[in-house]
């Protein structure tokens, strides 16, 4: 993830070059550095370098790392003609390179010919077959092809060759959620909280998912995620705070009463319930109202 500084720096630069300051190379190598998709520039600052002789031979060997990365820039921007000449003068240069090769398909997914891609990554993937990135390209053409079951299959088996990828679990379960398959999206949690259980995004996540599912076990497992999240982040997370207090309605409607810890439930609902109230005076005074008349409406108060 970008930090504040380093977007400060990016955008500074941006600046400069687009006011004539120069500083063309060192945005392109920042942009490289921080995994940046600020492609329209990188394709027009790397077009200014490419085309001047001068400047390009000054670049010595990273004259081949700008050609592939304006080459990526130029498939976003669907500039295809200038893509397929830069990759051809990659491929000249490096003619059994397995990462030219890489691009070579990527560019047969920016024409929308599945099925040769398909096959240019199937015979990169009997080289090394385990290469992530290419693993990752099968899921995002399925995903572009609208196959979504396609795209959890790929996921599948990715995961289980790089079980220690956050963000293809994370993706994973967003899939899931959308297909309201909330059982095997609580699975995809669970694995993200296991690995990094101090992150209260996933804590709060999985807390949605036992919720939706319902019932009283998911309903009392859903507050307790909800509670770690709202300890995570200092019990600044609003929709923690409501999150605990739709499981204690729901829990109360459920038991009816008859709940062994209802004395415990209640006094968190309240404490969530003083939490918003708070936050709402602070940031929103003028739905405080509404807020109460929710609280009301779930048989809770501040």
């Amino acid at each position: 993830m970008v930090s504040k500084t380093e977007e400060e720096q990016v955008n500074r630069l941006e600046g400069q070059v687009e006011n004539g300051g120069g500083g063309e190379w060192e945005y392109l190598c920042l942009v490289r550095k921080l995994k940046l998709r600020r492609s329209f520039n990188v394709l027009k600052y790397g077009l200014s370098i490419l085309n001047n002789p001068k400047k390009r031979s000054a670049l010595g060997s990273e004259e081949w790392t700008l050609y592939e990365q304006v080459a990526i820039a130029a498939m976003d921007c669907q500039r295809l003609d200038l893509a397929k000449d830069f990759i051809k003068i990659l491929a000249e240069k490096f003619p059994e390179s397995k990462r030219v090769g890489r691009l070579e398909a990527l560019l047969l997914e920016a024409m929308d010919l599945w099925e040769e891609a398909e096959k240019a990554y199937s015979s990169l993937l009997e080289d090394n077959e385990l290469d992530p990135v290419i693993h990752k390209r099968r899921v995002a053409m399925a995903k572009a092809q609208g196959n979504i079951s396609g795209a959890i299959e790929w996921l599948n088996k990715y995961l289980e060759i790089f079980m220690a990828d956050h963000d293809a679990w994370r993706e994973l379960a967003e899939i899931y959620v959308s297909l309201q398959m909330y059982k095997q999206a609580a699975f995809c949690y669970e694995e993200l909280i296991l690995s990094q259980p101090t992150i209260p995004l996933y804590h709060l996540a999985y807390a949605d998912v036992l919720y939706t599912l319902g019932g009283l076990e998911n309903l009392h497992m859903a507050k307790k995620y909800y509670a770690s999240t709202t300890d995570l982040t200092g019990g600044k997370n609003t929709r923690a705070l409501f999150g605990i207090c739709l499981c204690t309605s729901a829990i109360e409607q459920l038991t009816k009463g008859r709940n062994k810890d209802d004395k415990e439930n209640s006094q968190l609902a309240s404490l969530s319930a003083t939490a918003l109230e708070k936050d709402y005076k602070q940031r929103a005074p003028n739905k405080v109202s509404l807020l109460a008349s929710t609280l009301r409406s779930l048989k809770l108060s501040s």
